[in-house]
């Protein structure tokens, strides 16, 4: 029996039932019709990277259930580190199911920490669905690593990582690496991670992460042609609220792992209560679809069907683990939890992680 935090039924249960004792559970779905519609699945980052193949996986599925067979198309509007297309969407999207909007960890994050680019508030919209997932560390062959079992010999290199911003979800290698005392080079200012893994591919950065969906489809290809290295996973919870080996890709060690091994010690202190705390609103509910503001229940309801239903189609149980990895995509009161998980930190870490980033990094954010 699986017993992965992010996809075990038992687990899930429990979270649900506290969801309805709050009072989160979801109204059945009445009869809401998209005959001849079009509707527009905003993603706020560049094509090739996790978000845009979750949602490309995903789109077609929805479509099919969604009353009328409406047609779904993906529009990515990549910049701020996801920022300008949520903002885009918080100020624009009518109410009427026609526009939804997928976020990543990358768009949590900046609207945790207090970034002046956000213009969104989270709880202002009405979740659809919620689906958590992984991510893979990998480095280029030209440093001399064969797998894992090197990964002790990456503190004496100059390393370099494409990143979205310090305050996307990139902070989590971030701060991962500053735990590991790796010396990185963090450049800032891609647009998503799918831009980070062609500048690897391009040889301008020799250390990457993509979330799971993005490194099954486009990394383990480098991995097999011999041009990445697979070095590590962040992991998963378990139920006891652990990080364990994510099912995916077990054969990878955890980064708790990782850490013993290059360090001897498992991870503890205040630098690994920060990394905890962001890693935990990063994953568990990676990524999230939403319904904007004043989106009646109706209509809200008739979506998180369809998210339900589409996951009993042939196609969908046959390609869903091959394309987004071994997790379970959820709605309803499991989905709402994973969201109020996923935007809420402790002020403590909050400060912590900001006043890191102004004394190390540069970056300002609001108070």
């Amino acid at each position: 029996m699986n017993t992965t935090f992010t996809i075990t039924r038992r687990v899930a249960l429990k979270i649900a039932a506290g969801a309805v004792a709050l009072g989160l559970a979801g109204p059945a779905a009445a009869e809401t019709d998209f005959s001849g519609k079009t509707i527009e699945w905003i993603i706020p980052f560049s094509a090739g990277g996790g978000s845009d193949t979750w949602a490309r996986f995903n789109a077609p599925l929805l479509s099919k259930y969604l009353p009328g067979n409406p047609v779904v198309v993906v529009v990515n509007e990549p910049g701020g580190g996801s920022t300008k297309g949520t903002n885009l969407f918080a100020a624009r999207a009518k109410p009427d199911g026609l526009t939804i909007l997928g976020t990543s960890g990358s768009t949590q994050f900046p609207y945790l920490l207090g970034d002046p680019r956000v213009r969104y508030e989270y709880k202002d919209w009405k979740i659809a669905m919620a689906s958590p997932t992984g991510g893979v560390v990998y480095s280029s062959p030209e440093l001399g690593l064969k797998g894992p079992e090197d990964i002790a010999n990456l503190k004496d290199k100059d390393l370099v990582y494409a990143s979205q911003g310090a305050t996307s979800l990139d902070l989590v290698p971030l701060l991962g690496f500053r735990m590991m005392g790796f010396n990185v080079q963090h450049v800032f200012g891609f647009k998503g991670r799918g831009d980070g893994r062609l500048a690897f591919e391009r040889g301008e950065v020799n250390i990457d992460y993509q979330t799971s969906s993005a490194y099954l489809k486009n990394v383990q290809p480098l991995v097999d042609a011999g041009q990445a290295v697979p070095l590590f996973s962040w992991g998963v919870l378990n139920e006891a609220g652990d990080v364990v080996r994510d099912p995916t890709f077990p054969d990878l060690p955890s980064f708790p792992e990782a850490y013993q091994m290059l360090t001897g010690n498992a991870p503890s202190g205040p630098d690994y209560d920060a990394y905890f705390a962001f890693f935990t609103a990063g994953f568990p509910a990676q990524k999230m679809v939403f319904l904007p503001k004043d989106t009646s229940d109706d209509i809200v309801a008739t979506y998180q069907k369809a998210f339900e239903d589409m996951k009993a189609d042939p196609e969908y149980q046959a390609n869903a683990e091959a394309v987004l990895g071994t997790y379970e995509q959820v709605t309803g009161p499991l989905a709402q939890a994973l969201f109020e998980k996923g935007t809420t930190i402790a002020p403590e870490l909050r400060k912590q992680v900001v006043d890191m980033l102004a004394d190390q990094y540069g970056v300002k954010l609001g108070e």
